[in-house]
């Protein structure tokens, strides 16, 4: 079923659209036919402005909301704007993350608070605005957020980040349970290592403290892709196409990997 041709046009939000996986996946969502609030922080503004203008060049519908997606209050205004403008909302990607990067014995308390509020709070709050609204008007939904490779195992340098996707894997499992009686799904994309500003910056920092090339940590990481290069953000995309679609009604709890076989989690 294609649900972008049924009568009511679907309709969807995706955080931490201004750039990387989710303008990205922005930009498909409204490929397939959906409308789309772009959603990011106030300082993004002009970069959400550019993805809009892309969006709608290209035929589809898009509008903006800043949000910081730690604060309850903010992202309840966005879905009522979103759903004031385009009459619901069918699609929530709780998209918005942070990695902060560090070993564990320089990790503080703080990148550790900071983690948990943007990576699983963030999460929280869309899902349960959205959820809200999806309930209310009984047509079902899909509730899908940024996991990660992270989510599954640990890795080096990453001790908050990891932990805070482990949670939001163990929130989305529960959430797809209390839900499913509303036709609502809730599911994890979880890339791998992915071509945007984040990767690079957790190469800066990693290069930078062990004294190594700009890039040798990329280059280390890509030559353990069986697939023999990073993913781009439009290969995230794609999943979350699916997740987003009326061919994924029957599937929800799910972290999908997406990480060119990297890894087998």
């Amino acid at each position: 079923m294609n649900e972008s041709n049924s009568a009511v046009t679907r309709t969807a939000v995706v955080t931490g659209s201004a750039q990387g996986i989710g303008r990205s996946i922005a930009m498909r969502l409204a490929k397939d036919g959906l409308s789309v609030t772009l959603a990011d922080l106030p300082s993004n503004q002009e970069k959400l402005n550019a993805v809009r203008a892309e969006i709608e060049s290209a035929g589809g519908k898009a509008r903006t909301s800043t949000v910081d997606v730690t604060k309850a209050e903010d992202v309840s205004r966005m879905v009522a704007g979103h759903v004031a403008d385009f009459g619901g909302i069918d699609v929530m990607v709780a998209n918005a993350g942070i990695a902060i990067t560090a070993h564990f014995v320089d990790t503080t308390a703080d990148d550790v608070d900071r983690s948990m509020a943007v990576n699983v709070r963030g999460v929280f709050n869309c899902y349960k605005a959205a959820s809200e609204q999806m309930i209310k008007q009984g047509r079902g939904g899909r509730l899908i957020a940024a996991g990660s490779v992270s989510a599954h195992r640990g890795g080096e340098w990453q001790c908050a980040y990891v932990a805070s996707k482990f949670a939001v894997r163990g929130f989305n499992q529960t959430v797809a349970l209390e839900l499913a009686k509303y036709g609502i799904t809730a599911n994890l994309y979880s890339p791998g290592a992915t071509q945007t500003d984040m990767y690079a910056s957790i190469d800066a920092v990693v290069t930078t403290s062990e004294g190594t090339p700009a890039g040798s940590e990329m280059a280390k990481v890509g030559a353990k892709i069986p697939m023999g290069r990073f993913a781009q953000p439009e290969d995230i995309a794609k999943v979350v196409s699916f997740l987003a679609s009326g061919d994924s009604g029957y599937v929800t709890g799910q972290s999908i990997v997406a990480d060119g076989g990297q890894f087998f989690v």
